[in-house]
This record gives structure tokens, sequence and C-alpha cells, in this order.
């Protein structure tokens, strides 16, 4: 099933000989460059945040199933797990999310800000 190799070679050829009849000013280089620069930011901090909530979330959770006798009837392995994954992934979103706004909103002010 799928595409053959040879077929989906020669059609991503003619996609790119096709597509090569306008060339990006040098203005949108940069700006595409500005923009995975802060994907890569966000990125990058999305993990620290994600990192910093996963042992800020486990260490109670599982000191918690531990110790005290409702958590320990009723908290079994997934529900531990999903506590811990559902703090991680919101802090790295929220936290990818805002630096990328952050940074876009930078690039624009220096878009604004350079003279003429």
């Amino acid at each position: 099933m799928g595409i053959p190799m040879d077929l989906r070679d020669a059609w991503v050829n003619h996609r790119n000989k096709s597509s090569n009849f306008m060339i990006p000013s040098p203005e949108e280089d940069l700006k595409f460059l500005r923009s995975q620069m802060c994907t890569q930011e966000g990125v990058r901090a999305g993990m620290k945040s994600a990192s910093i909530a996963c042992v800020a979330s486990a260490v109670p959770t599982l000191i918690a199933v531990r110790t005290i006798p409702w958590a320990k009837a009723n908290l079994n392995y997934t529900a531990q797990a999903l506590i811990i994954s559902a703090a991680s992934i919101a802090a790295y979103f929220i936290t990818a999310d805002k630096t990328i706004l952050e940074c876009a909103r930078r690039n624009t002010r220096t878009l604004y800000d350079k003279p003429s």
C-alpha cells in the first residue's frame, strides 16, 4: 500500500521544479528564520517548564498515595500518571505559547522601530 518510491520521488522533484518560478525576497527569508527561532525558543522554554512541573506534581502525588488513606484507596497507577502528565502537558503548552507570542511581539516591535 502507499505510493511507490519511484512515483513519489518523481512527484517531489516535479513539485520542487515547478514551485521555483518565484524567488523569495531576503526579507521573507529573515521573517521565516525569525519565526523558526521563536518556535525553537518556545519549545525549549516549554520543555524546561514541563520538566519542573513534572517533578513538582510527581513528588506530592507519590507521597500522598503512600501516606493518605483516601489517596491510597482511590488513586491507582493510571490516576497518578494522569495527574502528573496533565500538569506537565499544561505547563508545556502554556509556557510555549507565551514564549512564542512574546517573541513574535518582540520581532514585530523590532520591525516597526527600525529606521527606514
